[in-house]
């Protein structure tokens, strides 16, 4: 087939439906976990493993893939990925039991990788001049999808079965494909070499060791030998893979390049930013729906949980499809570092204003706000601060880390909010209290390291580079 001319509009429209399937896909699974568990027969923790299994898959595919896309071309890698997500919708449509259920969410959690890829295609084919506004907008797309999946999860599983639900994204994501293949050029620089396999290997396993027990921790217990022990893992394998990649003539993550002063304050910000959305967003609809016989809860029911989101996906839309033109009058940093910061007074302001619907409704449209601008900021610096051929890998790691942070957000949350709680009974005020005061530090935190720590006009990055024998000219992204 003829390379498709290039149009920079239609290329992103095919880009953002794409990643859109995926969005969707995030959360879509978590409120039909007790319909799962009780049409398979198994314990809800047993059902929960459909929302592990998707986090595993989409921490280990999305620095591979972002690295391959690198490597072998962004569209053709894009285009594989969507296929591999359709197969995990189909799967996921007649799945007859558990471990069925479990292959297709790791087949669609493969699709994570949408993401860095997204990002290194829109750079690949859209003017410079309008990059930044088209990553917003997909930085907004993938939290839309993101909480749109919690929202329609209830109503498309009354109207279709849980099974039906996995109907929406199957057919975005062949919309997705078919527009790929239709408008989205061949082009973007390649990077040079192979992929380490060791490095790989190791990568794979500290993810894999870290990650389950930090979703299953509260289940089995955080000082349980099997969670410590996989976290020793983690420590023992991590630190492997960092002699591996140091090492290594190919590196599968440039670790100096990541470790540039462009460049790890935005990722240490969004490992931050990740423990603060999921920690609060990922529980406000629980917070909702806690009965009014606990003496302060507003007893909201699943759907209108769901509903009451809306002013905090209107705020995290609003911001992200409006990032280009923001960043015309405020520099990127600066963006990133005041959503952190409207994110943590969202959170505070849930906190003190807690009593009725419409103050909760302020608070997730300001926390919204700050998704917002975080999100589309933070991928914006990152495709700045690296040459065009490691923007998968790069984008990539910055989207795990912030996965990474929504698994420690979850852990931490769960641990503090129903750690102490018998089955049957409501979690006490306090406690959100604790846990929310404590996501908001962390947004604090990642705001004060964004300002504090700024690249030198002639970046480190850049330095890293050279020393490779490579003088790519880096753009700052301040």
């Amino acid at each position: 087939m003829p390379n498709p001319t290039p149009s920079p509009r239609a290329a992103f429209a095919a880009i953002a439906i794409s990643v859109a399937s995926l969005a969707l896909l995030q959360n879509l699974v978590i409120p039909v976990i007790p319909l799962i568990a009780e049409d398979f027969g198994v314990t809800p923790d047993a059902a929960s493993w459909t929302n592990t299994a998707w986090l595993i898959a989409a921490a280990v595919a999305t620095p591979l893939l972002g690295r391959i896309g690198d490597l072998r071309g962004r569209r053709n890698t894009f285009l594989i990925v969507i296929g591999v997500v359709a197969l995990g919708d189909i799967v996921a449509s007649f799945a007859a039991d558990l471990p069925v259920l479990i292959l297709a969410r790791v087949l669609q959690g493969v699709g994570g990788a949408l993401f860095p890829l997204a990002f290194g295609l829109l750079r690949d084919v859209m003017p410079r001049e309008r990059l930044t506004g088209a990553i917003g907008a997909t930085s907004a797309i993938i939290g839309i999808g993101g909480a749109a999946g919690s929202v329609l999860a209830g109503p498309l599983a009354a109207l279709l079965g849980w099974h039906g639900i996995f109907a929406v994204p199957f057919v975005a994501a062949i919309a997705g494909m078919v527009l790929t293949v239709t408008l989205v050029p061949r082009t973007g620089a390649r990077a040079h070499g192979g992929v380490n396999v060791l490095s790989a290997v190791l990568l794979s396993g500290w993810l894999i060791a870290l990650l389950v027990p930090l979703s299953s921790g509260a289940r089995w217990g955080w000082t349980s030998p099997l969670t410590l022990g996989l976290f020793g893992a983690a420590v023992l394998l991590m630190a492997g893979w960092v002699v591996s990649e140091l090492r290594s003539e190919s590196p599968l993550v440039d670790l100096r390049l990541m470790a540039s002063r462009a460049i790890w304050p935005v990722n240490a910000a969004a490992l931050l930013v990740g423990v603060a959305a999921f920690g609060f967003w990922g529980y406000l609809p629980q917070f909702l729906e806690t009965p009014a016989s606990s003496g302060w809860g507003l007893g909201l029911t699943v759907q209108s949980a769901g509903f009451a989101l809306l002013p905090l996906l209107v705020g995290m839309s609003g911001v992200g499809f409006a990032a280009g033109a923001i960043a015309r009058v405020v520099p990127l940093r600066v963006m990133m570092a005041l959503g952190a910061l409207a994110m943590a007074g969202g959170v505070v302001f849930a906190v003190a204003e807690h009593a009725s619907l419409l103050t909760i409704a302020i608070a997730g449209g300001v926390f919204g706000v700050g998704i917002g601008l975080a999100y589309a900021s933070a991928a914006s610096i990152i495709v700045e601060s690296v040459p065009a051929d490691r923007t998968g890998i790069a984008t990539g790691v910055n989207a795990n880390l912030r996965t990474i942070g929504s698994a420690i957000g979850s852990a931490f949350t769960t641990a503090v909010v129903f750690g102490s709680v018998a089955p049957g009974d409501s979690p006490a005020l306090d406690s959100y209290t604790v846990a929310w005061l404590t996501i908001a530090g962390a947004a604090v935190v990642a705001g004060v390291i964004v300002l504090a720590v700024r690249p030198r006009r002639r970046t480190d990055a850049a330095d890293a580079v050279e020393t490779a024998d490579e003088a790519p000219a880096l753009a700052e992204a301040a």
